[in-house]
């Protein structure tokens, strides 16, 4: 405040700076017609600056790939856990991490938000009802069999997926498994009946069987031929430990071993979306976890029926090229169109191929929607590999 005057100025930083210049009167002179003259009343308003403002973060919901999370695994979690004895039944019971971790990897960081008020957001990741008298906690991921069928397991989604390469297994496979046929690597042969060596970690996911009802949930009554999901359509894939830690055991000294978690457990990336939509799955039937996970990651045909007659009649390699599988890599696990083209690619639509119909139909009015094989896919271009199919049968 200048004595002698009622004017009061409350400034701080830049503010004051240009206040203390603008009573001086030694305000930056501006040029206006060719004189420098010093301009204060007309003087041009500087622009508000817009500030980027970062996401808060959500401490309800904790994401391995945050970059102050991305410690080693065995920061927070240590193996074994101490429930591992009771998690399971007791004669399968093995050593493994089955718990979440303890508040100490927590609160080094995180105290602000472990005591901001009754009831802090953060301990919702663990807890179901978090306050000072209710400790109980949602099941841990591991085992999946448990967590998914936990409120939380339902509709969870991992940060993480996992990297498994089929040809280095497809023979220890073999050797290791009592009275099923050895897995052959570029030998399988088409119409060769289905390896049993591959039922090793893959099921048909609820199986029709001798069943004369095909379909998981009943169809309404006008369905058409609209498609809704039939039994025996998926084929499961291992979930949880039990199958790997069989080898890869402290006891076997198999690499990698059980506390190496980044060796199989890798951040998800940007992957296609499967041909899948979500809106109906559950009223078709596909309410499992396991069963919705299978069918979002296909990226070939969603409608795709492994029981369905020659089907099942077939060998994995008749579709898939097993010793080439990646499960981190989405073009290793796609299925190329050719392997369609005994059934169901012909050199016209009149000698019965289902993909001549559908491209005819499509050529015919561009709004058809190719939903034989196909859900989400059905709607785009028709791929330049499905008419290269189809010349190649027209012997072109």
């Amino acid at each position: 405040m200048y004595k002698g005057s009622n004017i009061k100025l409350i400034c701080c930083g830049a503010s004051f700076v240009a206040a203390l210049m603008f009573v001086l009167g030694s305000w930056p002179a501006k040029t206006v017609n060719g004189s420098n003259r010093a301009i204060v009343a007309t003087a041009t308003p500087t622009p508000k600056r817009i500030r980027s403002v970062a996401a808060k973060p959500k401490y309800s919901e904790f994401s391995h790939s945050v970059k102050a999370h991305s410690v080693g695994c065995s920061s927070c979690h240590a193996f074994p856990s101490s429930n591992w004895k009771s998690v399971r039944a007791e004669d399968k019971a093995f050593p493994d991490i089955t718990e979440y971790p303890k508040h100490a990897s927590c609160v080094n960081c995180h105290k602000q938000q472990f005591f901001r008020g009754a009831n802090p957001a953060i301990c919702s990741i663990c807890h179901t009802n978090p306050s000072p008298r209710n400790s109980k906690r949602h099941p841990f991921p591991n085992p999946r069999e448990i967590f998914d069928e936990s409120p939380k397991g339902k509709t969870a989604d991992s940060d993480f997926q996992i990297h498994f390469t089929h040809d280095i297994h497809v023979e220890i496979v073999s050797k290791t498994t009592a009275n099923l046929p050895a897995f052959v690597n570029a030998s399988w042969s088409r119409g060769r009946r289905a390896e049993e060596s591959c039922n090793v970690c893959h099921q048909t996911i609820v199986p029709q069987g001798d069943s004369s009802d095909e379909y998981l949930v009943k169809p309404p009554a006008d369905i058409g031929e609209a498609f809704w999901l039939k039994k025996g359509t998926f084929k499961s894939s291992p979930i949880g430990h039990t199958t790997c830690f069989t080898c890869h055991s402290a006891d076997s000294g198999m690499s990698p071993l059980p506390t190496d978690c980044a060796a199989c457990h890798k951040l998800k990336e940007s992957f296609p979306p499967g041909d899948f939509i979500d809106v109906n799955a559950e009223k078709m039937g596909a309410s499992a976890r396991l069963m919705r996970d299978a069918w979002r990651t296909r990226t070939s045909s969603g409608t795709f029926r492994h029981e369905w007659m020659s089907h099942a009649e077939m060998s994995c390699s008749s579709c898939h090229n097993v010793s080439a599988m990646v499960t981190t890599d989405q073009n290793t696990r796609k299925v190329a169109i050719s392997s369609c083209n005994t059934c169901h690619i012909t050199a016209t639509s009149d000698d019965g191929g289902i993909l001549n119909f559908e491209i005819d139909q499509r050529k015919k009015t561009p709004t058809f929607q190719c939903v034989k094989c196909h859900l989400s896919f059905g709607t785009g271009p028709i791929p330049e590999s499905h008419l290269k199919a189809i010349t190649a049968a027209a012997g072109n």
